[in-house]
C-alpha cells in the first residue's frame, strides 16, 4: 500500500539566549494509507512536537516532509493551512472548543470555512453518529469531558480527513469517557479508511494501533 506520509531525517531544534535544544533527531518514517499507528515515550520526549510538525502547525529545524506526494516542509504557511484544512484533522488533549459557539456550531463551523453546502444538517448529522443528538445546542460549558471531545473529534474529522492526528485524546478523561472516545476513533478510521497517528500515556489505548513506536530523547526507539 502506498505511503501517505513521509518524514525523512526530521530534526527539530530551538535556539535559546544561551544554546540549542535538540527535540527531534533524525526521525525517518512512513505511515501507510489506512494505517494506524500510536506514539509513546515519557513527558517531554517529543511526542507532541512530532505531530505539530506533521499538521503542518510546526517547521522542522531540517529534513522533509512528505504528504500525498507533495514535500510541505518548503510551502508557504497559507498552502499548509490548506492542506491541513481539507486532508488532516486534529484532536488535542484539551478540546479547544469556541466557548460561545454551541456544539453543531463549533462543527458546522469547519465546514463552512470549507465552503460546505448545508454546513448545520452535515454537523447534525455526525453529532449524532456520536451520539450527541440531545446536545446539539448545549455550549462547551454545558458538556461533560467526554461530550466535549466527541464534539471536537466531530470537528476534526468533519472534511472526511486522509490523515487524524491525535495528541492523547483521552488525557483528560475518565476511564469510560477514555474507552468511548478510543472506540469513536478506531470504529471511524475503519468505516472511512483514514490513517490514523495518535500519542497517548495509556497503554490499552497505544496497542489498539495496528503499530507502535516509541519516542526516546528525540528519537525513535
Amino acid at each position: 500500500m502506498s505511503a501517505l506520509l513521509k518524514l525523512k531525517k526530521i530534526n527539530l531544534k530551538y535556539q535559546t539566549s544561551k544554546d540549542s535544544i535538540s527535540v527531534l533527531r533524525d526521525i525517518d518514517l512512513n505511515i501507510k494509507k489506512k494505517e494506524t499507528l500510536s506514539v509513546v515515550g515519557e513527558s517531554g520526549s517529543g511526542k507532541t512536537s512530532l505531530i505539530m510538525l506533521i499538521g503542518g502547525l510546526e517547521k522542522p529545524s531540517s529534513g522533509k516532509i512528505i504528504f500525498q506526494n507533495q514535500e510541505i516542509t518548503g510551502i508557504s504557511e497559507d498552502e499548509v493551512s490548506e492542506i491541513r484544512k481539507k486532508n488532516i484533522g486534529i484532536v488535542f488533549q484539551s478540546f479547544y472548543l469556541i466557548p460561545n459557539y454551541t456544539a453543531v456550531e463549533n462543527v458546522a463551523l469547519t465546514l463552512e470555512l470549507n465552503n460546505f453546502k448545508n454546513p448545520e444538517k452535515e454537523a447534525k448529522i455526525l453529532l449524532d453518529r456520536f451520539g450527541l443528538k440531545h446536545r446539539l445546542n448545549n455550549l462547551p460549558s454545558q458538556l461533560s469531558g467526554g461530550e466535549q471531545q466527541r464534539v471536537a473529534i466531530a470537528r476534526a474529522i468533519a472534511m472526511k480527513p486522509e490523515l487524524i492526528l491525535a495528541d492523547e485524546p483521552t488525557g483528560n478523561l475518565d476511564t469510560e469517557n477514555s474507552i468511548m472516545i478510543a472506540n469513536i476513533l478506531f470504529k471511524y478510521v475503519k468505516e472511512e479508511g483514514s490513517s490514523l497517528i495518535m500519542v497517548t500515556h495509556d497503554t490499552k489505548l497505544a496497542n489498539k494501533a495496528k503499530r507502535k513506536i516509541k519516542i526516546k530523547d528525540g528519537k525513535i526507539k
